[in-house]
């Protein structure tokens, strides 16, 4: 390696390409045809097209793939039951941003054990995906390393890009190549739904920067623009899930040109980190729904197994099954009850909204 520009380089080491892991664990035609499916059916929802609800559910992050796969059959379950009312998307987020555990999440370190063997997490998410789409569930994800995408992106039905990545450029070119629709959360701040606008707006454009191709090349990424782009309020200084937040952030829409369809986050600064809020949180949404509010096309639970959350450890043996390892969850019980409630509340309604 070189002095002048590896000085602070330990060691360079090379993985096997987006291509390769595709190669090694591979959809068939049956799987992709229900990806392109769950996108369509997000994109009506976006455009008003199909009446129903999106319902973005799952962990914080995925750590224990043993838990989320019985979270995931659970939840695959209970879609099927209220899929008349509600498309619900099981949350998969296998990158997190450093915080208080410091742990970086299970691509980048599967084992929770600073090992940091990468090319293990990608093949484990990977399979992780594709168990999803032959239960029929659709996954959604945060996208935080912009090379991501290359390896799993094929998987994913919808993507959000997090209050700290809404500002950033190279986020904003990057959705706009992405094939799945994607929601851009408002930064936390006063002018943070602001700041998200403009992302979902740069996004709709098309861009070229630089990207690593499928062969593991540096490459110029020429995108077409990302015509489903669309809000997503977590909360910023304050919540803003209420109904004049909501419709502030409509009319903000509509104003630049690009329509008043918002999801909300239930958690974060809507809950204001209680997770026991988020089912309030709910309520308040549908009780505008049946106001005749028709901006909110979907929400987002921070839902596991059970309540809470636990620090990381080394040992698995030390650590509660089903427990979230990053921000509080809800438990299952309760994200069932929130769900067919919102179901139940939404069928009412639903008539007078087609």
């Amino acid at each position: 390696m070189s002095s002048l520009t590896d000085k602070n380089i330990e060691a360079v080491e090379e993985i096997l390409t987006p291509r390769e892991l595709q190669r090694e664990l591979p959809l068939n035609p049956g799987q992709e045809a229900s990806i392109c499916r769950f996108r369509e059916t997000i994109e009506a929802i976006l455009d008003g097209r199909d009446v129903r609800l999106l319902a973005v559910v799952g962990p914080c992050s995925i750590h224990d793939i043993r838990g989320a796969t019985e979270f995931a059959s659970r939840l695959a379950s209970l879609a099927r039951e209220l899929n008349d009312s509600l498309f619900i998307i099981m949350r998969v987020y296998f990158e997190k941003p450093r915080g208080k555990s410091g742990w970086s999440g299970l691509i980048t370190d599967p084992f929770l054990d600073g090992g940091f063997r990468i090319e293990e997490g990608l093949r484990v998410a990977r399979k992780f995906l594709m168990h999803l789409v032959r239960m029929g569930l659709p996954a959604g994800t945060e996208a935080l390393d912009p090379i991501m995408p290359q390896y799993l992106g094929d998987l994913i039905a919808w993507m959000a890009i997090g209050q700290r990545a809404s500002e950033s450029n190279a986020h904003r070119e990057m959705a706009s190549g992405l094939s799945m629709p994607v929601g851009f959360k408002n930064a936390p701040y006063r002018d943070g739904v602001d700041t998200a606008i403009h992302s979902i707006r740069t996004a709709s454009r098309s861009h070229a920067f630089l990207g690593v191709s499928e062969d593991g090349m540096t490459a110029v990424m020429r995108t077409k623009g990302n015509a489903y782009a669309h809000l997503v309020l977590r909360g910023g200084d304050g919540p803003n899930y209420g109904r004049l937040s909501v419709g502030d952030a409509e009319a903000k829409l509509r104003k630049a040109g690009i329509g008043g369809r918002i999801v909300v986050d239930c958690s974060h600064g809507n809950s204001e980190y209680d997770p026991r809020r988020q089912e309030a949180v709910v309520q308040d949404l549908m009780a505008q729904i049946e106001r005749g509010d028709n901006a909110i096309v979907g929400f987002m639970l921070e839902s596991y197994l059970e309540w809470g959350c636990q620090p990381t450890s080394h040992d698995p043996d030390k650590m509660d099954y089903g427990v979230s390892v990053t921000d509080p969850c809800i438990d299952w019980e309760t994200t069932e009850r929130i769900l067919r409630e919102a179901a139940d509340r939404f069928r009412r309604v639903k008539i007078d909204l087609q």
